[in-house]
């Protein structure tokens, strides 16, 4: 084998590679010997039949493999014999071959670069502990009250609105052919709950007990029943009575239907998870700023190909969010051509910094044990109730899958163990003082350049999260 490099710019190589006839005609007899010894041929013995026949019978059916196979072990080799790391699988076109001439092909690739992680013990990093108010705790006990909110008898009788819950009759007809499913009694309605399809509860606001109504709606284009999709409907609707709803009493009855024992029980669990929830948000926000730091503490080269697969990945969410009416209201105002150059820009620190992290990673040993890939896999069937063997059964037959489930467990250890070394200020902030901080640091940040627009728009969204946090999802009881 002869490999003449031909290209060293930058982080990319590209290689002539010839493997002579001689060596060609060596693996093609080594493989039909191997087969000769197996395949039985008509007036010979099993591994009698002579060499001359087998190549006149397999030589050209072996010979894909024999390339194949010499293709792989001569680049392997010659990336193994020079210590390269390609960045991406090696692009290989074979240049020249003919029967009984040299394979003659090229091999192109990019390298990872060196990289040398600075000094960690410099990093200087704010953990925020985010103090859990009694204020939001109430808060938190308002909305768990208003999802198990009950319904009584108006006081007085009045028209319905938004909130109130009908008992109705009701009968639908499509251009006068009654279907299943479009007629019920004693049903009860909210009013606001986008239950029954479009425009159909708008047009019950404003009735009384006693009332009737004829409710005409259109069904969705992509309704279940292609019977009915998109196809207009008459439902004849007769108000039985107009209920009030109210919010559950706070009080240990409240408790109990929680699951707890007490009303003390219950706030020292949405203690707790507020105090969890708050606990993510602050090693988010660290995290954040430790990248920043990394980011803007190590530079090195990163492979074009990476960045242009990262760049695609993220551009088609783009365009798909663009589509959905989604974009952000920033990037909605700029041109496709500063969309793309600001992404590339986060194509690229993303690809950097990734990189660092498996140096990093590699060089302290950090791995992501079975237990913890198991407990990532367990967490993720558990999300498709129902399901959990179908979701196993995909990750355990799809590497990829696999390897994006380890991903994040291993950047965040790496994260934690440059967090170990980094120097650690803590500081005690309400939620409220927080958002204010976050707030005013998005309005100080100014419209600059890409790079600062991106992270004025993202100290918004910050600033957000940070002032919901003290509002945990209905199941801030459940365990």
């Amino acid at each position: 084998m002869q490999v003449t490099e031909t290209n060293t710019e930058g982080l990319r190589r590209e290689y002539k590679v010839l493997i002579s006839a001689n060596d060609i005609e060596e693996k093609v007899t080594g493989k039909l010997e191997e087969l000769g010894a197996k395949i039985k041929v008509p007036g010979f013995r099993p591994g009698k039949v002579p060499m001359q026949v087998l190549k006149q019978r397999f030589a050209k059916s072996v010979m894909g493999e024999v390339l194949e196979r010499a293709v792989n072990d001569s680049s392997s080799q010659a990336l193994s014999e020079r210590g390269l790391r390609p960045a991406v699988q090696p692009k290989i076109e074979i240049t020249s071959f003919d029967e009984g001439k040299d394979l003659e092909y090229t091999m192109a690739l990019e390298v990872l670069p060196e990289i040398v992680p600075m000094d960690f013990a410099k990093v200087e990093l704010e953990r925020l502990a985010i103090e859990v108010e009694d204020s939001a705790i109430a808060e938190t006990l308002a909305d768990l009250a208003k999802a198990h909110k009950k319904t009584k008898p108006l006081d007085k009788p009045r028209k319905a609105k938004s909130g109130d819950v009908l008992v109705l009759n009701f009968k639908g007809t499509v251009d006068g052919e009654a279907f299943p499913g479009m007629e019920a009694e004693d049903h009860h309605l909210e009013l606001g709950s986008n239950s029954f399809i479009a425009g159909f509860e708008e047009q019950l606001i404003g009735v009384g007990a006693g009332d009737s109504r004829e409710v005409k709606v259109t069904f969705p284009e992509e309704y279940a029943n292609d019977k009915l999709s998109g196809r207009e409907a008459i439902f004849a609707v007769t108000i039985k009575d107009v209920l009030e709803s109210v919010p559950a009493e706070i009080n240990d009855e409240f408790a109990a239907t929680l699951g707890e024992k007490d009303l003390d029980s219950v706030k020292q669990r949405v203690r707790e998870r507020l105090a969890s929830e708050y606990k993510d948000f602050g090693r988010n926000r660290m995290k954040r700023e430790l990248l920043d730091q990394l980011a803007e503490g190590h530079e090195f080269p990163v492979p074009g190909g990476m960045v242009d697969s990262e760049f695609d990945a993220i551009w088609k969410q783009i365009e798909e969010d663009r589509k959905a009416g989604k974009l952000d209201a920033d990037d909605a105002a700029k041109s496709e051509d500063e969309l793309k150059s600001e992404y590339r820009e986060i194509a690229e620190r993303r690809v950097r910094l990734g990189l660092l992290i498996s140096e990093v990673g590699q060089r302290n040993a950090i791995e992501v044990t079975q237990e913890e890939l198991n407990r990532a896999l367990l967490q993720e069937a558990q999300r498709h109730p129902g399901h959990e063997r179908e979701v196993f059964e995909f990750y355990q037959r799809t590497p990829e899958a696999m390897a994006n489930l380890r991903a994040p467990i291993f950047e965040d250890k790496v994260v934690d163990f440059i967090v170990d070394l980094a120097k650690v200020s803590e500081r005690k902030v309400t939620p409220e003082e927080l958002r204010k901080e976050m707030e005013a640091e998005a309005a100080g940040e100014g419209a600059g350049s890409g790079k600062k627009a991106k992270a004025k728009a993202g100290a918004k969204k910050a600033a957000g999260k940070a002032k919901k946090a003290a509002k945990p999802k209905k199941g801030a009881t459940d365990s």
